[in-house]
């Protein structure tokens, strides 16, 4: 019996382990959704907002023209908490429904050729 419960309780904490590993390392918002590639040409709007404690919030609403990796466009809107950088290459997560649920920063080497050809990058 004892030797059962040992048995029991370590495949539990596996489970466990391997469930908080699970919600650390995977980014669900990107999870199902298509890929677009936009370039950041532009300033973002800035809005701020100030909460009753004075404590201030700064976000940039960004409206760019995005392309996936056959080359469709699609105009997308989405929302960074910080500035973003000029010039920078970033894939957009793009769920139906949800509109843009993510994005990463990428390398123009990273970029699908038609995506590259679209955004009239120089190789």
């Amino acid at each position: 019996m004892k030797k059962t419960t040992i048995i029991v309780l370590s495949v539990i904490l596996a489970l466990m382990i391997g469930a908080v590993l699970l919600l650390q390392n995977v980014n669900f918002n990107r999870l199902g959704a298509d890929e677009y590639y936009v370039q950041i040409n532009k300033e973002g709007k800035k809005n701020e907002v100030t909460l009753d404690s004075g404590e201030k919030f700064v976000s940039y609403d960004y409206t760019l023209q995005g392309y996936n990796a056959n080359g469709e466009e699609k105009t997308l809107n989405f929302m960074a908490m910080k500035e973003l950088r000029k010039d920078a290459y970033l894939c957009v997560f793009v769920k139906e429904g949800k509109g843009v649920t993510s994005y990463q920063e990428v390398k123009v080497d990273e970029l699908p050729d038609k995506a590259k050809e679209k955004l009239a990058i120089q190789q």
